[in-house]
Formats: structure tokens, C-alpha cells, sequence
């Protein structure tokens, strides 16, 4: 079992499931509520101990009865939570999510204890790096504690996969640290400045990153699939067709899937139809982290599918 490392923010989730996600000044009634946890880098963490991976979480979280609920979630998850620091003066983190009759959702955040994580944490969870086969890191922390763990994990030899959302300005001294980079199609679009419609747009996008110092790219094109420019592999992995239930957290869940394959050292295409998997089981089920499938789905949903054929 390889050491995932995951760098990044923990929220809890406040789901009301709307015929359509109101448009600004509307009232949309008839909603259904529901509470789960939430937040990029818990999700991602969730997502790859369930597919496999030891993993080792660090993050902060309020000291209320939302920080306790996390902690709690993780450890039945079997995750590492020695560097969870708990934020006396600041509530945990918490998103309020809207989804509709599609599977659709809007995400508004209030980031909260996720604020504080700072690069002395980093410096405080040194010993986890040292252990780490793989780092896997967002942007929902501060950069500067970003940039601090992209910098540790490099200085260690261990790779660095940086899933850049939400979409914020990446400089090429950061990208040089990162192994792969995974935007989806906006923030690929918001970081290249090149229109990501189609298959065509991705590679331009990918080739234009690598060309600033990343050493492999993993654009997710939604059901389309996802396209990888990497030394190893380039082109599209088509996604696999589900019934979608609930987009919410399916980013994630493909991020920590893939983190489990590349520190398993799977090739760059094997990788991606995992981690493709994973994020197909996930939006047939709401919510962020309790759509998370285990390792035993994911093999199951893909002997059922060679590579040959239901992609």
C-alpha cells in the first residue's frame, strides 16, 4: 500500500437538492437538505484511502463540532490524522451547495480554518513528506502553503500532482515543481488563455503548460473523458457512461484515484481509465466524500469493461 500525502481543506457540505440552481435574486422552493462532509482536499483524501492508498492528511479545521465530525470521518477512513490542526479561533470550513434535476451543481465557500493552513504546518508534518510515495495538492489553502509543500515534496524526490482548483494564477517557478498538473477544462481555459472545447483545445492547452515547466498534464473533459500530454502517454481516455446522480465532488474522487495509480507506478493511460472509474461510480451517488467508491468497486466496475469495449 503506497503513501498518499494530501495538503489541503476540509469543509462540511450543506447540500439542498432544487428542481434548477436559482439564477441571482430567485427563490427556487422544494429543495431537499442534506449535510456530509466536504471540502477538495478532504474529498481527495477520502477518495484515495477508499481506493487504496495509506494516506496522510494535513489540514486545519475549527475546534466546533464540525472539526470533531471530520476527524471522525477520516479516522473510519482509515486516514492519518496527526496533522489536523484544530483552529480555536476560527469555525471549520463550510460550502453551501446547490444541485439540480441533472446532477448539476453551484458551490459558494466560506473557507474558514482552511485559511489558516500555513507553511509552519508544512514544516510541523515534515516527517509525513519524508514517508510520502506521492503529494497531492488544490488550491482551496493558501499559495503560500501550496508552494511550501510543492517545494518540501520536490526537495524529497516526491512527486507532485496539483489539481489547480478553484482556478487561481499558477507562476511558472510553482508549475516547475509539479509532476502533473490537472485542471479540468476551465481552468485549463483560465490558465493557457486557449479555448478547451474539444480534444484539439486540450492539446494545445496541455502542450502549452508543459511548456512552462510541468511535466505531465491531465485536462478532464467531463464526460467527455480526459486528456493526458505526458512523456509517457498523450491523447484521450474517453469517459466511461453512467447514469449521473450527482456531480459534486467527481473531480476529487478522479484526483485521488489517480494519486493511488501513479504512486502504484501504473502507466500514464491505466492511470487515467482508474481514476476515470472512480469518478464515473461516484456521480451515480450524492454527495462529495460518501460517493467516494473502495478500491474492490472500482476493480469490479472495470473487469467489466476491457479497455476494448463500454467506453
Amino acid at each position: 500500500m503506497k503513501n498518499i500525502l494530501v495538503v489541503g481543506s476540509s469543509n462540511a457540505d450543506m447540500v439542498i437538492r432544487v428542481p434548477r440552481i436559482p439564477k441571482p435574486g430567485e427563490t427556487v422552493l422544494g429543495g431537499e437538505f442534506t449535510m456530509a462532509p466536504g471540502g477538495k482536499g478532504a474529498n481527495q483524501a477520502v477518495a484515495a484511502a477508499r481506493a487504496g492508498g495509506h494516506v496522510t492528511f494535513v489540514a486545519r479545521v475549527g475546534d466546533d463540532v464540525f472539526g470533531e465530525r471530520a476527524l471522525a470521518n477520516f479516522e473510519a477512513d482509515g486516514i492519518d490524522t496527526r496533522f489536523i490542526f484544530r483552529t480555536p479561533d476560527s469555525p471549520s470550513g463550510i460550502a453551501l451547495i446547490n444541485v439540480d434535476g441533472r446532477g448539476e451543481n453551484s458551490i459558494s465557500v466560506a473557507s474558514g480554518a482552511n485559511a489558516l493552513l500555513s507553511a509552519g504546518d508544512i514544516e510541523k508534518a515534515d516527517e509525513a513528506f519524508n514517508a510520502a510515495d506521492i503529494v497531492l495538492l488544490q488550491l482551496e489553502t493558501p499559495m503560500e502553503t501550496v508552494r511550501a509543500a510543492a517545494k518540501k515534496a520536490r526537495d524529497r524526490g516526491v512527486p507532485v500532482i496539483l489539481n489547480p482548483a478553484p482556478a487561481r494564477p499558477l507562476d511558472d517557478d510553482l508549475l516547475r515543481l509539479i509532476a502533473v498538473l490537472t485542471p479540468n477544462e476551465h481552468e485549463a481555459e483560465f490558465l493557457t488563455g486557449l479555448p478547451v472545447r474539444d480534444e484539439s483545445g486540450a492539446r494545445e492547452s496541455a502542450a502549452r503548460l508543459r511548456a512552462r515547466g510541468v511535466a505531465a498534464v491531465v485536462i478532464t473533459l467531463g464526460e467527455r473523458g480526459a486528456y493526458a500530454s505526458s512523456p509517457e502517454f498523450e491523447g484521450l481516455v474517453p469517459a466511461f457512461k453512467v447514469d449521473t446522480v450527482d456531480t459534486t465532488a467527481a473531480g476529487d474522487v478522479f484526483n485521488g484515484a489517480l494519486a493511488v495509480a501513479r504512486a502504484e507506478k501504473e502507466p500514464m493511460n491505466e492511470s487515467l481509465r482508474f481514476a476515470s472509474a472512480a469518478a464515473a461510480l461516484s456521480v451515480t451517488r450524492p454527495g462529495a466524500q460518501p460517493s467516494a467508491p473502495a478500491r474492490s468497486e472500482i476493480g469490479s466496475f472495470l473487469a467489466a469493461r476491457p479497455p476494448s469495449i463500454g467506453r
